[in-house]
């Protein structure tokens, strides 16, 4: 349904956290804090992490539902020396794809226990996401 034109509000909206599906909840848990060094900071329903303060969650998948894996959303961990992060990962047992040169820096990929595809990526320049984001504030 498209919103009215009379609507003039808008709705207030918050950051919550970034969420996975999985299948086995313990195997993701281990892959992400013993793998990838993430802090698992609760665990009940839901396992929580921090990511350098953004909520990451990984939920249950409900019975019954095929997990889509590598859908369009992709986790993405920004790294200092991407060479160095793909061999860590290699001698961790962990495939990669072959890095790859991007206007404004370099990536590679990775999945889950699931399927899910994670990103690694290098910024050409020091500053990072945190620089982007302020310019883009500064010519709004």
């Amino acid at each position: 349904m498209l919103p009215s034109s009379t609507s003039t509000s808008k709705p207030k909206l918050s950051f919550d956290c970034v969420f996975y599906y999985v299948s086995n909840l313990e195997a993701s848990i281990a892959f992400y804090r013993d793998t990838l060094g993430i802090p698992l900071v609760s665990h009940d329903f839901v396992a929580r992490f921090d990511l350098d303060g953004v909520l990451f969650e990984l939920v249950p998948a409900p019975p019954g539902i095929a997990l889509p894996g590598n859908g369009n959303a992709r986790l993405c961990f920004e790294v200092a020396d991407l060479n160095e992060t793909v061999e860590q990962l290699h001698a961790r047992g962990i495939v990669t794809s072959k890095v790859q040169h991007k206007k404004g820096g370099e990536l590679a990929f990775f999945c889950d226990p699931d399927g899910n595809e994670l990103c690694l990526w290098r910024y050409d320049k020091a500053e990072g996401a945190n620089e982007l984001v302020r310019s883009a504030e500064i010519h709004r």
